[in-house]
């Protein structure tokens, strides 16, 4: 069995925010606390900082990064630089390709009509928001998307900050779909909302056999996930 590493003890008393040239950076016992990579730990604006200070001052005689999870998102934003900002785009354009929205099932005619009843609000989204336009399917041959969708979305994720593209790229990797990570960076509809349309199929196939321990468990991780990133993402 696996044994947990030892929590790093608190080494601070006081946490508190300044301003430095725009960005908001938390400090301990006055000193700019640090990312992974070592780099300052800033926020983009006063809110976030407050979160993040909040998450270091909650913290008791250790240091449980569990429990400091506004820190790891932004500390890894912060770490991933101009590279890490490319694979982001990349990655959230790569899904938008065989999004799951866009892939309904043949067959059984309640899941296909599920499906539909739940998505094609999405795809309206995408059309009416950003003007990307989007093809759905039914089976599992790949269809390609308009190289406009592609390019607009493109230009619209590079004009964003390195905080935001990290959380939509995570968002997009939880739910299986680059749609769902926009609709809920724009407030479509509420986070659970969004995150219980990535689970259709899954749901739909708990109604008809039943619930799997197992499988609930890995859905709840991913439902606290991806809250979490709806939350960084309202904070932002």
């Amino acid at each position: 069995m696996k044994t947990e590493e030892p929590k790093p003890k608190r080494f601070y008393e006081t946490v508190s925010v300044q301003e430095t040239d725009g960005r908001f950076e938390i400090l301990l016992d006055g000193r700019v606390a640090k990312t992974l990579g070592g780099k300052a730990l800033a926020a983009p604006n006063a809110d976030l900082a407050a979160a993040v200070m909040n998450e270091w001052d909650a913290q008791k005689d250790h240091i449980d990064r569990k429990t400091m999870r506004l820190t790891g998102i932004l500390s890894a934003a912060i770490d991933g630089g101009k590279k890490g900002r490319k694979e982001w785009i990349d990655e959230i354009l790569s899904y938008l390709g065989s999004d799951l929205v866009c892939y309904r099932a043949d067959m059984p005619e309640a899941l296909n009509k599920a499906q539909a009843a739940c998505w094609e609000p999405y795809i309206d989204f995408m059309r009416n928001e950003f003007g990307a336009m989007l093809v759905s399917t039914t089976g599992v041959v790949a269809i390609g998307q308009p190289d406009a969708t592609f390019s607009t979305m493109r230009k619209v994720l590079e004009a964003e900050p390195s905080e935001r593209l990290f959380a939509l790229q995570i968002a997009t990797a939880i739910s299986g779909s680059a749609v769902l990570a926009m609709a809920l960076w724009k407030g479509f509809k509420d986070a659970e909302e969004i995150f219980n349309a990535s689970r259709v199929d899954e749901h739909f196939q708990q109604e008809r056999w039943g619930v799997d321990d197992e499988a609930k468990a890995r859905e709840e991780v991913l439902r606290n996930d991806f809250l979490t990133t709806a939350n960084f993402l309202s904070l932002l």
